[in-house]
């Protein structure tokens, strides 16, 4: 692969906190994970460190900068619950700035939680009490709380599904 011209090395880490991840891949908000991929290959060797070890200094740490970037754009945009959660914040802020690896992880976490567990302290309480009847197999006592958890939240399609599941399981 072609060596990268120092110049562009420095202009690229300058700006790197006003890119978002899609534009430092190069890449389209609507590119598929294989596009992604392919984009991120071609980034990560080109900016790889070890293809410029004869930088030194400030160019070698803009260059590690760089490289760490493009690591963390590719490992938000590949996985599909980050990538969502980057999606969003992207949408609230405009589409300007990035979001950091870290607070992608915690919203998609959130949201997972959120949609796994309820979003409101009564849907988690008549949820969790639901799995515990289950747990200790008292389908009836189970069903009751997963119909009060969703009088809290009915919009919440894991807890719909587990109301199927809990009515469609045998009797003991």
């Amino acid at each position: 692969m072609a060596r990268v011209p120092t110049a562009e090395i420095r202009a690229l880490a300058g700006l790197l906190d006003d890119l978002d991840y899609y534009q430092l891949l190069e890449v389209a908000p609507e590119a598929p994970g294989s596009e992604v991929k392919q984009a991120y290959y071609q980034a990560s060797r080109r900016f790889h460190p070890d293809a410029h070890r004869d930088l030194d200094g400030d160019d070698q740490k803009a260059m590690i900068r760089v490289s760490k970037r493009v690591t963390e754009a590719y490992q938000v945009l590949r996985d599909p619950r980050r990538r969502r959660a980057y999606d969003a914040q992207r949408a609230e802020d405009g589409g300007g700035n990035r979001l950091q690896l870290v607070e992608a992880e915690a919203r998609a976490g959130e949201q997972a939680r959120t949609e796994h567990e309820g979003a409101t302290p009564n849907g988690r309480r008549f949820f969790t009490q639901a799995r515990q009847a289950l747990d200790r197999g008292d389908r009836d006592d189970a069903i009751r709380n997963l119909k009060m958890a969703l009088t809290f939240e009915p919009a919440n399609e894991h807890f719909k599904k587990k109301l199927v599941e809990a009515k469609s399981s045998p009797t003991p």
